[in-house]
């Protein structure tokens, strides 16, 4: 044998035999005329040959009917590493595939050389293929993960997403089918098909896809019970058949060509949502790695499933306020208005009545009133929220507004005004917006406590900031106290009453300005509210 330019004596050549024959990698070579002189064992190993004896005569034809290029396309046998190389080609590191019947397709990184003897005279070429599909594999499952994401940030329901997301995993394993079950609140609790894919091409369920899992039988129905991932390498092989299920279950992936099952949890968190399982026609390796990355498939599917119900659970919330702030706002309007003038007159006509008797109505009369007011609240914050209410702008001055509101709040409160600040609002409404949050400020301030209002224009903005030394707001509760019925918990656990309505309404009117209200933290204590609004509108 000759070997990289060198004469190689028969002792050396049998010592350079055993050392190609043990390597892990596999190696081929040719001489000069490209007929194979030498394939090792591992080579043979991967080409499913006798691992000893003559290179068979017809290794280049059979070659062709299993080697690939990474897309898939067939291999000729003049376009491999080895024959390129004997061209006087130097091929580094190149991909290539070898899909043998009944086995997982292997993909290994090749590199091959030409071999000259000392007078520069080709002698032939070798190849060396190193197997890479773990590497290639994780790297095309960094592309699938990138691909689910894209296609669940494109969808809004997770039926519209799972034939894509199941089509990514499935090309990206090289397997022909992948299911997704997701459990169904509305129906018991059910573990439902919401989607799948097919290779060759089946849209509609059939005995294999679609059907029903039992909790506790087959593959998906054990994740479903266990919550833990399940290999199953060889299904015709599978011992623990134990109902009759489970064996139809088997009869039908065998018959459609189904050799291995992983099937994971869809989960949020430890809540259980569903199960991904993934079909396979030949036995396959790599259980841990393979494991991994449907997992993180089934995690990214676990996140968007979990927002979308919990972005739907916020919509039906928001269905059921808007139905109880119209329902409340209407019905109650005209019974409390009726109410609240009739027990005004009594408690203001009160002359036949005695102490208890008045002082009965002056009650009446006052927790009417209250109730009125939400009711005129409710309809308020329905009307602006839902745009049946405008606004009526014109030129106001806004420095006057705040004035005349800190005069009408009769508390302590330092004010630092401009002398006029113009710009175009409904005076009504924004007046509306001041009284409460100077109301809130003296509310939940202690008596006499000092109150700071200042006003500024700043880069075509005013800018409107109450401060308070009151109890404050915790943060993680600053941005929800802007929605309807929310109230902070320090100022639930102290009592003060309220109807969580006052700065949903301010927010409202704000936001119809085209400005924007916040809250942050007054040192040492206390709450400050910012409130901007265009100058120019």
């Amino acid at each position: 044998m000759v070997m990289l330019g060198a004469v190689v004596t028969p002792d050396s050549d049998a010592f350079l035999g055993v050392l190609l024959q043990s390597l892990s990698v596999g190696v081929v070579a040719c001489d000069a005329r490209g007929r194979l002189v030498f394939v090792n064992r591992a080579m043979r190993e991967i080409r499913g040959l006798p691992l000893d004896g003559p290179v068979p005569e017809d290794y280049a034809e059979v070659s062709e009917a299993v080697m690939t290029t990474p897309d898939m396309r067939p291999l000729r046998w003049e376009q491999t590493p080895v024959m390129r190389a004997l061209r006087g080609e130097r091929v580094v590191a190149e991909d290539v595939c070898i899909r043998l019947p009944g086995h997982p397709v292997r993909c290994f990184a090749c590199t091959a050389h030409p071999i000259f003897d000392a007078e520069n005279q080709l002698l032939g070429a070798v190849s060396v293929a190193h197997e890479v599909t773990a590497l290639r594999r994780a790297e095309r499952f960094r592309a699938c993960h990138l691909a689910v994401e894209h296609v669940l940030k494109q969808s809004v329901t997770v039926q519209a997403a799972a034939p894509e997301v199941l089509r990514a995993v499935a090309v990206t394993l090289g397997w022909p089918c992948a299911e997704l079950f997701l459990i169904d609140d509305s129906a018991g609790g059910a573990l439902r098909s919401v989607g799948h894919w097919d290779t060759a091409g089946a849209t509609t369920p059939d005995e294999f896809f679609g059907h029903r899992p039992r909790r506790g039988e087959g593959i998906t129905g054990r994740v479903w019970e266990t919550g833990q991932a399940i290999w199953l390498p060889d299904i015709g092989a599978d011992l623990e058949l134990r109902t009759a299920h489970e064996r139809e279950r088997a009869r039908i992936c065998i018959e459609r060509g189904i050799r291995t099952v992983l099937a994971v949890p869809v989960k949020d968190g430890n809540t259980l949502l569903g199960v991904l399982t993934c079909y396979a026609g030949a036995q396959e390796r790599h259980e841990d790695l393979l494991t991994v990355l449907v997992d993180g498939v089934a995690a990214q599917i676990g996140v968007f499933v979990a927002l979308r119900r919990a972005e739907e659970l916020a919509r039906q919330l928001a269905r059921a306020q808007n139905d109880f702030v119209d329902l409340i706002g209407h019905e109650m309007r005209t019974p409390l208005t009726s109410i609240t003038a009739n027990a005004t007159i009594l408690a203001e006509d009160a002359a036949g009545l005695d102490h208890d008797g008045r002082q009965m109505a002056r009650t009446i009369a006052r927790n009417a009133a209250v109730l009125q007011r939400i009711a005129e609240s409710l309809l308020d914050l329905a009307g602006l929220d839902g745009g049946h209410l405008g606004l009526e702008k014109r030129r106001v001055d806004l420095a006057a507004l705040v004035a005349e509101a800190v005069t009408a709040a009769r508390s302590t409160i330092i004010t630092e005004l401009p002398g006029e600040l113009l710009l175009p609002a409904d005076a009504d409404r924004l007046r509306q917006v001041l009284d409460d949050l100077l109301a809130n400020a003296v509310k939940y301030s202690p008596p006499g406590a000092p109150i700071r209002v200042t006003l500024r224009s700043a880069d075509g903005w005013a800018e409107l900031r109450i401060a308070d030394t009151g109890i404050g707001t915790p943060e993680s509760e600053r941005d929800r106290v802007f929605d309807r019925f929310f109230r902070g918990s320090n100022v639930r656990h102290q009592g003060t009453h309220g109807s969580g309505l006052g700065l949903s309404l301010a927010r409202a009117i704000v936001r119809l300005h085209g400005g924007t209200i916040r809250l942050g933290a007054n040192h040492p204590t206390g709450t400050v509210v910012g409130v901007r609004l265009p100058l120019h509108g």
